[in-house]
């Protein structure tokens, strides 16, 4: 083994590659995501401390007074520990890496992607990037197909930083911003926002029901912020398996507060 083939592969040169190659591209939250992990070695002998799996995102948090984009970590797994990867050989690793339910959905511009890191002492770790696609489970799409029923169509979809008072395990939520295309609300609503907090037994909905102004007193209650009410309802798991009491439930509420 070269002086100069061990100072190359420490700057990346000729050093190990790893491969992920997922067994399917798309999952729900609570989903296994499996497949293998293909390690290639380079030019010369290396030790791999260990090979972890992250789950990652982008999410927005405000920074004087401007949207600045950061990345997050919604999961993560150590697949090995110590490995000795030889000179010119392959070696594939199985994994099963559970997706958190509290996983955003890849709707609007949410990206969501499988980083794979090998840890080699003294030297530059290689990576691997795998954007997957995130859809909504059974019980999670009656919320969304109710609101489409009710005549919404989604506008946009990000993670923002969570406020103090709804933080949970992660330190953003995704919002979904819908406007009304058609149906009772056109007209008498502006926006409709939605933000999903799953549970064991139950997915809150926090909703921000934006009125439409009428009138010079409806648009100074626009310019100070005051037609916005802010509503919170539980699903229950059972509930969600009855798609018509989900919209009916939601249809309530907005006739309530709108």
């Amino acid at each position: 083994m070269s002086f100069v083939n061990r100072m190359l592969a420490s700057v990346g040169i000729g050093a190990a590659t790893v491969d992920t190659i997922l067994d399917k591209d798309t999952y729900s939250p609570g989903e296994d995501i499996t497949g293998k992990i293909k390690v290639e070695g380079g030019k010369v002998d290396q030790t791999i401390d260990h090979i972890t799996l992250y789950v990652m995102t982008e999410y927005y948090r405000e920074v004087d007074d401007k949207k600045v984009r950061e990345t997050a970590a919604i999961e993560n797994k150590t697949v090995t520990s110590t490995l000795v990867v030889k000179a010119g050989s392959s070696q594939e690793i199985p994994f099963s890496l559970k997706l958190p339910f509290d996983a955003p959905f890849t709707l609007g511009h949410t990206p969501v992607w499988i980083k794979t890191g090998l840890d080699i002492q003294m030297a530059v770790d290689p990576t691997d990037k795998d954007q997957i696609r995130v859809e909504p489970d059974a019980e999670t799409s009656a919320i969304f197909e109710a609101i489409e029923q009710l005549g919404f169509r989604l506008r946009k979809a990000y993670c923002g930083t969570a406020p103090r008072y709804m933080r949970r395990r992660l330190p953003f939520l995704q919002e979904f911003e819908y406007v009304p295309a058609s149906g009772a609300y056109a007209g008498k609503l502006d926006e409709l926002e939605v933000i999903l907090v799953p549970q064991t037994d139950s997915v809150d909905l926090f909703l921000e029901i934006d009125k439409k102004g009428k009138g010079l007193f409806g648009m100074l209650s626009e310019a100070m912020d005051l037609d916005e009410t802010k509503v919170r309802m539980s699903l229950s798991r059972i509930e969600l398996k009855n798609p018509s009491l989900v919209k009916s439930r939601i249809e309530q509420t907005l006739r309530q507060f709108s």
